[in-house]
């Protein structure tokens, strides 16, 4: 889509705090006047509407969203955007007991170029693992994700990571 449509949403997502949780269909609302505006098929529009539902405590309305949104070919308008829907989906199915497939969703984003959301990729894991009482391996993750932003330990704290998952 083009400038102006990204700026609107942003905008629209910019306020989502201004809408309490009893307005939460009116915040839908404004992303589904957004998604009307674009073409047939576009992935974005199954994207954004997932993000709401998410948004508003609705992970079994967003998660069905979000499979449409990369089954559309999110992945060929946005690489970044694709990314955000499988931490996010994984997150949805987390939310609804399916916590496997969340691991299984996330698991090849380890290995995925990083990016900024390499820390998300590894909370939203850490979290599905210890819902599949894996807390161990979920702690690595996050240690693992801790460590280069502290201010020192982050040899250590790296260590630490690497002997829970292997130990």
């Amino acid at each position: 889509m083009n400038q102006d449509w990204e700026d609107r949403v942003t905008a629209a997502w910019a306020a989502f705090d201004d809408y309490p949780q009893e307005r939460a269909a009116q915040f839908r609302a404004v992303i589904d006047e957004l998604v009307d505006e674009l073409p047939e098929g576009s992935p974005l529009g199954p994207f954004e509407q997932a993000c709401a539902w998410d948004s508003t405590g609705h992970s079994d309305r967003a998660a069905p969203l979000y499979r449409d949104a990369l089954a559309r070919g999110l992945s060929e308008v946005s690489g970044y955007k694709t990314r955000r829907a499988k931490i996010q989906l994984a997150s949805s199915l987390r939310n609804i007991g399916q916590a496997a497939a969340g691991v299984e969703l996330l698991t090849p984003e380890l290995d995925a170029p990083s990016d900024e959301l390499d820390d998300a990729v590894r909370a939203c894991l850490a979290l599905c693992l210890s819902s599949l009482g894996r807390d161990r391996e979920g702690l690595s993750l996050v240690l693992g994700a801790l460590a280069p932003h502290l201010p020192r330990y982050q040899r250590s704290m790296a260590t630490y990571a690497k002997a829970l998952r292997q130990g």
